[in-house]
């Protein structure tokens, strides 16, 4: 092993367990995505509201089934490998609604706010360069010129980034070209008047329903390993809905009882047996009637902001005068 593969591994592990301590030294927050935002940050403002998407849709179908998968892989930690799966990071964290993330801090891999290391060692065992050199996030829905890649250089850039910087596994040729669809079709033009909107729960809801249309597609396909992503991407979703109810004890079970339908789903597709799609349908068609649930608490909930204030405010540290 040369010197600068053992300079870049000891730098990694020594951020490494410096993120851990830091993470372990904080209580735990309200919502995950709070272990990587500024400390400077306002948590209302930061997580009351949602980043707009600006999506472009295709008319042609097969384009937007495309897309569609792209859409839902981009929100999953399973495309990452790693440390960054373990911590709960998705393309998502440093690019919300597709956008950029201008109060991202991760500990150890960024300088100001809104920056990020790709070339972390905590992160990649092959790119890892041993020098702490985060750089600014960029806006993938902004100029297309910010992202310095040929559309038709799409899939190779984004396979670089899921396989060589985060140590993910080899995504499918599908999700491959989906995310690559995705973030082609991330237009400023598309940007909807406004820029931000509440964080709802029905939001969330929709979002895994969609995300599980696409999963039924693929499964109808025969694409098993692609129809798991998905469903992988859907629970992420509930993920995010179950920590703003944290105090809900009865919906919380409900919710986690719904996470459980979609682990039975995944095993069916993982070990090949029949029935994913008609277990796909039968949770679609439940999930109204929890979705309604949840809605009649959302006030009490974690997406009430001045809730949310509250259960940020008790964990945060002080503030230095």
């Amino acid at each position: 092993m040369d010197r600068r593969r053992r300079r870049a591994r000891a730098v990694g592990l020594a951020l490494a367990l410096t993120a851990s301590a830091t993470l372990a030294a904080d209580s735990a927050p309200p919502l995950r995505a709070l272990r990587w935002v500024s400390p400077d940050a306002d948590p209302v403002a930061v997580f009351a509201t949602e980043p707009t998407e600006c999506l472009r849709q295709p008319t042609d179908p097969a384009a937007a089934k495309a897309l569609e998968i792209g859409r839902a892989a981009f929100r999953t930690p399973l495309l990452l490998g790693g440390q960054a799966a373990r911590a709960g990071l998705t393309c998502e964290s440093c690019h919300r609604s597709g956008r950029g993330n201008p109060d991202f801090q991760f500990p150890g891999a960024s300088g100001e706010p809104g920056t990020a290391d790709v070339t972390l060692s905590l992160f990649s065992s092959r790119r890892g360069n041993g020098i702490h050199d985060p750089r600014p996030i960029p806006d993938l829905s902004g100029p297309r010129k910010q992202l310095k890649v040929a559309r038709a250089d799409l899939p190779a850039f984004i396979r670089g980034l899921i396989v060589e910087e985060f140590d993910g596994r080899e995504p499918t040729p599908e999700v491959l070209a989906g995310l690559a669809a995705y973030v082609s079709a991330l237009d400023p033009a598309a940007c909807p008047a406004e820029s931000r909107a509440p964080a709802r729960v029905a939001a969330l809801m929709d979002d895994a329903r969609r995300v599980l249309a696409a999963a039924r597609n693929a499964a109808v396909d025969g694409d098993r390993p692609t129809a798991g992503l998905m469903v992988a991407a859907a629970r992420a979703r509930l993920g995010l809905i179950d920590e703003r109810y944290a105090a809900l004890t009865s919906l919380r079970t409900r919710l986690r009882q719904a996470d459980a339908g979609l682990a039975g789903v995944q095993a069916t597709l993982r070990d090949g047996r029949p029935g994913a799609v008609r277990q796909l349908d039968d949770w679609l068609r439940e999930s109204r009637s929890l979705e309604a649930a949840l809605r009649s608490r959302e006030p009490a909930s974690l997406f009430n902001p001045a809730r949310l204030s509250q259960a940020a405010n008790r964990r945060l540290p002080p503030k230095a005068s």
